[in-house]
């Protein structure tokens, strides 16, 4: 038996070898996480990270998540909706980003979510919302009691885009927004669009042709990515919520305040050290 000096000089691993210890591997580091908010949990409802998690702050374009998941419920993927100028004005008044529709457009529900989720248009928001509020304001309470009805306590929606508003603005929280994803990537239909990386819409008699090609990077970034969706204003910073399959789990996470090129790395690093806990637990 080695007294005690000694063994002090020597590695846990070789006076496991001499003993005949098991010494059981390190726990893998967290990533350095700088976004002033971040979450990640998976389907099993493992924390693997928490940073400011219930933190009520603006979440920009996240708020389409939102809109999306009310939309799925309320409508058929083949209706149809009409572009109004008002849809363009707004977004264009606004100095959003916009799936650049034009007056007088017809497009189907199921084209209007890619507009919606991968150039993150606020005009397809405006357009979806007057359509199924019907109008903007009874569209925003929808999305407010079914934030109720999930259990998003620090959550209030003003618009259906998350562009800022004058005065009583919208906010939510890490925790928050990754309960709402998990949610809503039950749907297949939404995992189906949020994870695509281009999204083409052919010329008809009825609208333009458009391409929407999905402006979050993780999808080309990491494999077994899902998703979900950036944001960015001045008062939020860049955002990002996004999934993917680690080990067997569905993993999700949030990153809110962040910086643009940042937060996708970190995404990464974060996917990669919460797919480490899950096989090493």
């Amino acid at each position: 038996m080695f007294s005690m000096p000694i063994a002090g000089m020597i590695s846990s691993a070789v006076l496991a070898v001499v003993v005949g210890i098991s010494v059981p591997a390190a726990a893998a580091d967290a990533p350095t996480v700088k976004a002033a908010s971040a979450y990640v949990v998976d389907s099993a409802g493992t924390i693997h990270f928490g940073k400011q998690e219930t933190r009520r702050v603006p979440v920009a374009s996240l708020v389409k998540v939102m809109t999306a998941y009310v939309v799925l419920r309320e409508a058929r993927l083949s209706d149809t909706i009409t572009i109004t100028a008002t849809d363009v004005k707004y977004a264009a008044r606004g100095g959003a980003t916009t799936a650049g529709l034009k007056k007088g457009e017809q497009l189907t529900v199921r084209d209007l979510l890619y507009g919606l989720m991968l150039p993150s248009g606020a005009d397809a928001a405006n357009a979806l919302a007057r359509q199924y509020g019907p109008g903007k304001t009874a569209f925003v309470a929808k999305m407010n009691s079914t934030a109720r009805a999930l259990g998003l306590a620090g959550t209030r929606y003003t618009n259906p885009d998350g562009m800022p508003t004058p005065a009583n603005g919208g906010y939510s929280t890490a925790v928050d927004q990754a309960k709402l994803a998990q949610r809503a990537l039950a749907s297949s239909t939404f995992r189906t669009v949020v994870g695509a990386k281009v999204h083409k819409v052919a010329k008809t008699s009825l609208h333009l042709a458009h391409t929407w090609r999905n402006s979050n990077k993780l999808l080309s970034r990491a494999d077994g990515v899902l998703g979900v969706k950036t944001g960015y204003t001045n008062a939020a910073g860049y955002c990002l919520l996004f999934a993917g399959e680690r080990n067997g789990r569905q993993v999700v996470g949030v990153l809110l305040k962040d910086e643009n090129e940042r937060r996708f790395s970190t995404a990464e690093q974060l996917l990669d050290y919460a797919g480490e806990q899950i096989m090493g637990g």
